[in-house]
């Protein structure tokens, strides 16, 4: 008999839950394809290691942009990988939760349930990611307190107030960590004319990058292909310049915030004065994202201890309480 999954389906990784096992794995969200012959050649860690370095005929391929499924039947195949590699065949068939953004459509929901039941799941259910969070993260969402949640994904960023297991407000932008990544990309390509591929770009995000001023600046070498000779440069870069070339980015992701507090139930934004706000997902790790949500919301702001997992983690207990917590999937 085949455990049940929680699956946090993200546009930069996927991890699984197994139920009474934990997190079997996590792992980027990339395919690579015979472009010829469409075979996955593989998935994961393994697939992103070939982006940017495959001949012509092997493709690395990311299924699911902001969120959403950009390409249903190479999400079908991962969905499918995902479930041999939990241990799943054809004569056990696993109930499955999929953690979806709460901006997605109902088409778009759709697709999600559709790709996973075709995949081979008995059935399907699916929790909003800021709710899956929230529970990650050890918040009292059932009480009648007010909860924000600030989830910074790959694709998406999600800010939502939390009281009695519901979302009351929420705000969402399609913008996330990969966004840093190409606009750290644009500004190497703008201001040194060198080429620099994604990969090159999450790394130096992720070494020098940052959000606020901080009291020690750094920076690192950067290597990329010179757009007049064709040839390898090297430049040095500040934290300074990243931190100014994702900017507007960052921005628009503390505005969502501002703006989900603005539209939210007085006696409810109180709670969030005293409590503060929450972050989760992998972008709130960016340095002094943290001080400058508190700086510009006026409110205490604290990173979950899991931003990473707090997600899928939060599914996971929804499958170990599976009756008591399923009034928290969509559509329930």
């Amino acid at each position: 008999m085949a455990r049940d999954l929680a699956i946090d389906l993200g546009t930069a990784n996927t991890l699984v839950y197994q139920r009474q096992r934990g997190i079997l794995f996590a792992e980027p969200t990339v395919l690579a394809l015979n472009k010829e012959t469409g075979a996955v050649l593989a998935m994961g860690d393994e697939a992103w290691k070939m982006i940017g370095r495959t001949p012509g005929y092997i493709v690395a391929v990311r299924p699911l942009r902001s969120g959403a499924i950009s390409d249903f039947e190479i999400t079908e195949k991962l969905i499918r990988l995902i479930l041999q590699r939990a241990g799943v065949s054809r004569l056990s068939r696993p109930k499955v939760l999929v953690c979806v953004p709460s901006a997605l459509t109902d088409v778009e929901r759709r697709a999600v349930e559709e790709a996973t039941l075709s995949a081979g799941a008995r059935s399907c259910h699916l929790i909003e990611e800021p709710i899956a969070a929230a529970i990650g993260a050890g918040l009292p969402i059932h009480e009648p307190l007010g909860n924000l949640v600030v989830d910074v994904g790959g694709g998406t960023s999600e800010v939502a107030l939390i009281s009695m297991g519901g979302i009351v407000t929420n705000t969402a932008v399609r913008v996330g960590g990969f966004d840093l990544d190409a606009a750290i990309q644009n500004y190497v390509r703008r201001e040194y004319t060198i080429a620099v591929g994604e990969r090159t770009a999450e790394r130096i995000k992720i070494s020098i990058g940052s959000a606020f001023p901080m009291t020690r600046e750094q920076q690192a070498e950067l290597r990329g292909r010179d757009l007049a000779t064709g040839l390898p440069k090297n430049v040095i870069i500040t934290s300074e310049e990243i931190r100014e070339a994702i900017n507007e980015q960052v921005r628009s992701i503390v505005t969502s915030v501002v703006e989900c507090i603005g539209s939210s139930p007085p006696d409810l934004v109180q709670d969030v004065l005293t409590n503060g706000i929450t972050l989760a997902g992998g972008g709130s790790m960016l340095a002094g994202f943290d001080i400058l949500v508190s700086q510009e919301c006026e409110v205490p702001v604290n990173v979950t201890d899991q931003p990473l997992e707090s997600v899928v983690l939060g599914a996971g207990k929804c499958l170990e309480s599976f009756e008591d917590l399923k009034s928290m999937f969509v559509g329930a």
